[in-house]
């Protein structure tokens, strides 16, 4: 299946996505038709391990280790900043409970919550979700940091900014 993602002039939250079917016809999808939709709607099984009324957690079915589970929201947006206060507050009240869940059945102590946003940030499913992985035995998420200078932007500036934003 070939995949692209479409932004129309509504925004991110107007995406679409072009795939190709069996037969080699093109056919537009909504974003309720990711995996994750698909998996919310019972068309495709999963390993639950946690739901309620707004918000599923399951086995990841390519595991970078032991107990790797992602938490989607049952709110189909794209991205973290298009996702509501409500499911937002409800994926954080379960979110520790469900990491504590993960290390005590798979024995590890150390984990990362990795959450991306947008094909550039490695975003593969158009859904919002949070990966819960393990880490224990070299297994889990590798990663690098690079920091980078200030690059001439004045970090006062860019404070206030984003102060002024969140008003």
């Amino acid at each position: 299946m070939f995949a692209w993602t479409l932004r129309s002039a509504a925004g991110p939250a107007g995406a679409f996505r072009l795939s190709e079917t069996p037969g080699g016809l093109t056919k537009l999808a909504t974003m309720s038709d990711t995996i994750f939709g698909r998996i919310l709607r019972g068309e495709i099984p999963c390993h639950r391990v946690y739901e309620d009324d707004k918000v599923l957690a399951f086995l990841d079915v390519n595991p970078l280790a032991p107990g790797h589970t992602l938490v989607i929201p049952k709110e189909a947006v794209a991205t973290l900043d298009q996702l509501s206060d409500d499911s937002a507050a409800a994926i954080g009240r379960v979110l520790p409970r469900i990491a504590r869940a993960v290390l005590s059945a798979t024995g590890a102590s150390d984990f990362n919550v990795l959450q991306n946003n947008g094909a550039a940030a490695h975003q593969a499913v158009f859904h919002v979700h949070f990966h819960i992985i393990p880490k224990k035995d070299g297994q889990g998420l590798g990663l690098s940091w690079s920091p980078l200078p200030s690059g001439g932007v004045d970090p006062g500036a860019l404070r206030d900014a984003i102060v002024a934003r969140l008003q």
